[in-house]
């Protein structure tokens, strides 16, 4: 099985980072970057080549582990695999929403790391994976992405408030990307089908362009709506 050959490790206790070092330099991991806080591993990140991160959910600084990996993954397809020295139920299904590539529990000896890590950079390389991966995360333009699975849109690093009925003709509009929807799919999607009048339509596309002008939603008269790719 593969294994990356570039590892990013966040965590605060400078023991188990050393550790953690002396581990992955025996299984050839070529470049390991370590910090102990969100803020110096987020900025790293943006210039950084790691394959892999290595998160521990209680580091240094107001952000945990698990608020840093959702901000990372709206930007960065990354497998990250969560540490943690406990087994508290709603720290680790907080975790689990975010999909992690793995969980270790500390204590952990060489071989789990190793086969965790291996398992782990094996599925994140899988063609299936990739495919899932291209599928979910839409990017609009410079300034707005969209996670069709979390059916969440971001302008830069922050999510934008929307109501459910935004959301619904967002999330149809990006899953039909570059492409013309017509007034009465949309309703019917938006609607569930309940017949709403055009005008309906046109007041929630008046409403979200208010809130967001630089939203590239594009009209096309007595057709329908696109969201366009800048």
């Amino acid at each position: 099985m593969l294994m990356p050959k570039h590892i990013m490790i966040v965590e605060d206790e400078r023991i188990t980072r050393q550790c953690l070092q002396d581990m992955l330099e025996c299984y050839a991991v070529e470049t390991i970057e370590c910090y102990d806080n969100a803020e110096d591993a987020y900025t790293a990140l943006k210039s950084s080549q790691c394959e892999m991160i290595l998160m521990d959910i209680n580091i240094n600084g107001t952000t945990d582990g698990i608020q840093l990996a959702r901000k990372i993954l709206q930007h960065k397809t990354l497998p990250i695999i969560f540490m943690s020295a406990h087994n508290e139920e709603d720290t680790i299904e907080e975790a689990l929403d975010l999909s992690p590539y793995g969980f270790i529990t500390k204590p952990f000896s060489v071989n789990d790391l190793a086969q965790t890590l291996k398992v782990a950079y094996t599925k994140f390389l899988s063609p299936e994976n990739k495919y899932r991966q291209e599928e979910d995360l839409v990017r609009i333009d410079t300034h707005y992405t969209y996670s069709r699975s979390l059916k969440k849109l971001y302008k830069g690093d922050q999510e934008v408030k929307l109501n459910s009925k935004h959301i619904k003709l967002i999330d149809i509009l990006c899953r039909n990307i570059d492409h013309t929807v017509d007034y009465a799919t949309l309703r019917a999607e938006i609607w569930d089908n309940d017949d709403k009048a055009e005008s309906i339509l046109r007041t929630l596309v008046y409403s979200l362009r208010k809130q967001l002008p630089d939203l590239p939603l594009v009209s096309y008269s007595k057709v329908g709506y696109a969201m366009k790719r800048a």
